[in-house]
């Protein structure tokens, strides 16, 4: 990122900043390191937090790593920060917010009312200090299980000095928020002690009635190209071992004498491994990698196309696309015991497998044979699981007017 790119941004920010000034607004901030054009849960979380945000009247500013993909956006300040690419998690960048003098000035300058950070890196430091600058309160959302992640490229003492970074700054935190009661189960391994409160993520899809999705399940496969006789599998997310996409492939591998379409949506270092993996399976003409679907109406039809979402990952905490392929009436097939699987009750609205491809493959194949089991669990999916946005950010919003009344208050 260049100087000049810097100066402008940091140029846009004070006009805005000016107006806000004028306006006599204050601002809400979410902070993560991660924004379109990288998409994953989190980043569609808060992507959803702030149209609701602006939907409803409220000054709002994202803060997140710059990346030389700019996509257009509309109704909000986004404040990008010098970063550098994750050559080992592509297409994540770090950021280096102390390499960027310009992102220090727009935030001073600045006057929120909260800060939320969705994110313990460099962006959620920057959410720390601007809360005890400014002195207000600092929301942090525990999205992920840090350790798994850092354990990827980390040797084990670096993991350790992270990790007790990371619960540092939860541990300065106002108010910590997690996705699913089970959450809990990981950030008390992790060693935090203080109050937790389960704050659900939602979905942006909609769907009125399980037979308007019966419908367009039908046109999706036939805009997808796939035969009417197909039993069609799907996976979108990161592409990474640790969500048990090799367990799928291998599934997969013994399901060949069922007509059987696995399809994988997303993008990840796991990328190059798999396509080997499918090459020497031979598995080519049955396992096909989309990459990343930008677009959420054709990602809808991914979900509507599907009759089972596969998802054998004990990485996730509360994966948002459980979530909105059960809008489509697709049910998922989750591990045992896993944290994803909490709100999964066996064979009604979801379904549970071992850590083993010939558990998933056992599961599949039994279905296979009885598609009104997947209907009936799908419509209890659906029914269960797809919480739209709009009910969860009522409650968000209400809750971030009682966190700055009530610090006003000290």
């Amino acid at each position: 990122m260049t100087i000049r790119k810097c100066r402008f941004r940091h140029k846009a920010g004070t006009i805005w900043h000016n107006k806000l000034m004028r306006s006599g607004e204050k601002v809400y901030g979410l902070f993560n390191d991660s924004f379109p054009p990288v998409l994953d849960g989190v980043t569609l979380t808060v992507q959803n937090y702030v149209k609701k945000l602006v939907e409803s009247g409220r000054k709002t500013c994202v803060v997140t790593p710059w990346n030389p993909v700019q996509e257009p956006y509309d109704g909000f300040l986004l404040y990008r920060y010098f970063s550098l690419p994750i050559f080992s998690r592509h297409p994540y960048r770090y950021g280096y917010p102390k390499l960027d003098p310009f992102i220090w000035r727009n935030l001073n300058r600045t006057p929120f009312a909260l800060v939320h950070a969705h994110c313990p890196f460099s962006s959620g430091r920057l959410a720390l200090h601007v809360a005890r600058k400014q002195h207000v309160p600092l929301v942090a959302t525990f999205h992920s299980k840090y350790k798994t992640d850092l354990e990827h490229s980390l040797p084990s003492w670096m993991v350790r000095r992270v990790m007790r970074r990371i619960m540092s700054f939860f541990e300065a935190a106002d108010h910590v928020w997690i996705p699913q009661q089970r959450v809990e189960d990981t950030v008390r391994e992790y060693g935090y002690r203080g109050k937790l409160t389960v704050v659900e993520n939602g979905i942006d899809f909609s769907m009125s009635s399980f037979a308007d999705t019966s419908a367009y399940k039908v046109e999706a496969r036939k805009r997808l190209g796939l035969a009417p006789d197909e039993m069609v599998l799907l996976f979108v997310g990161q592409h990474i071992k640790e969500k048990g996409v090799e367990i799928i492939i291998n599934a997969v591998d013994r399901l060949r004498d069922l007509p059987v379409k696995m399809l994988f949506v997303g993008t990840g270092y796991a990328v190059d491994e798999m396509n080997s993996m499918i090459k020497q399976l031979g598995l080519s003409g049955r396992v096909k990698l989309y990459g990343v679907i930008g677009s959420r109406q054709r990602l809808m039809d991914f979900y509507a196309a599907a009759h089972l979402f596969l998802f054998p990952s004990f990485y996730d905490n509360a994966p948002l696309v459980v979530r909105e392929a059960a809008v489509m009436g697709t049910p998922s097939i989750l591990l045992m015991g896993s944290t994803a699987a909490e709100v999964i009750a066996d064979g009604f609205n979801g379904f549970l497998a071992e850590n083993t491809p010939e558990s998933y493959a056992d599961i599949v194949r039994r279905l296979f044979a009885d598609k009104d089991c997947i209907m009936r669990v799908g419509r209890n999916a659906s029914a269960t699981l797809a919480r739209p946005w709009s009910d969860i950010m009522d409650d968000v919003m209400q809750r971030y007017q009682y966190i700055i009344e009530s610090y006003g208050r000290r």
